[in-house]
């Protein structure tokens, strides 16, 4: 994390006509790709990505936790358009970072949705446990919609998908890169998304010193 922020802070913004080859920051809005527009599953919104989920709230032991029973997740190429054109971006692969759009729980008294009832049963999953009552369950949907504003930072690269996508840049994607290369998609602004990284390696780096210090004083004591 502390890398890949030191990464897009190092790295300048490209504007999209000018594109190189190799490691690329870039920002502009989304549109879909020829006919790569599609409809979010329980929301049906026009969208170029999304994600959704269903988790179940479960008891293990003597703790409970959200355990996730299915993800249903679309990845197709679309398109990134700042003042200067347009680049393809082929989203698998990447790290997507973007906020929750629809979030729902249903309980006991408490039924989901027709919505997602109805997705629910097309996939033969049920909200309700063995006696009829409703289980604790919540469903979440992510998804990217035409003219969303985006941070990408990737690796561009010869496009191999079509022939000719786009003008000025139909020779170009952005897409995943060698290994350890980061690939990453959000609709955060920069100084929030350094931010959030430099907060993140801060409490690993803390919590990696709190649990290495505790396995030593373990080690000791069962020595002694």
């Amino acid at each position: 994390m502390h890398r890949r922020k030191r990464l897009i802070q190092d790295l300048p913004t490209s504007k999209i006509r000018a594109l190189a080859m190799g490691l690329v920051e870039i920002k502009g809005k989304a549109t879909h790709h020829k006919q790569n527009l599609f409809k979010s599953p329980i929301n049906h919104k026009d969208c170029v990505y999304y994600k959704f989920t269903i988790e179940e709230y479960k008891k293990q032991g003597k703790s409970s936790k959200w355990v996730l029973i299915q993800k249903n997740e679309r990845r197709e190429p679309f398109l990134v358009q700042d003042e200067t054109g347009s680049v393809l971006v082929d989203p698998k692969g990447a790290a997507i970072d973007i906020p929750i759009d629809y979030e729902y729980e249903s309980s006991f008294g408490r039924d989901p949705p027709k919505i997602v009832m109805e997705y629910l049963a097309q996939r033969n999953i049920s909200f309700e446990n063995i006696l009829g009552l409703n289980k604790t369950m919540r469903y979440r949907e992510y998804y990217i919609a035409p003219n969303d504003k985006l941070f990408i930072l990737g690796t561009a690269g010869k496009n191999t998908l079509v022939a000719s996508a786009v003008k000025n840049t139909d020779n170009i994607i952005i897409q995943t890169g060698p290994k350890n290369m980061p690939f990453y998609i959000s609709d955060k602004k920069e100084e929030e998304i350094t931010k959030s990284l430099n907060w993140k390696s801060i409490a690993l780096i803390i919590g990696g010193t709190i649990l290495f210090s505790l396995g030593g004083y373990f080690i000791l004591t069962m020595n002694i």
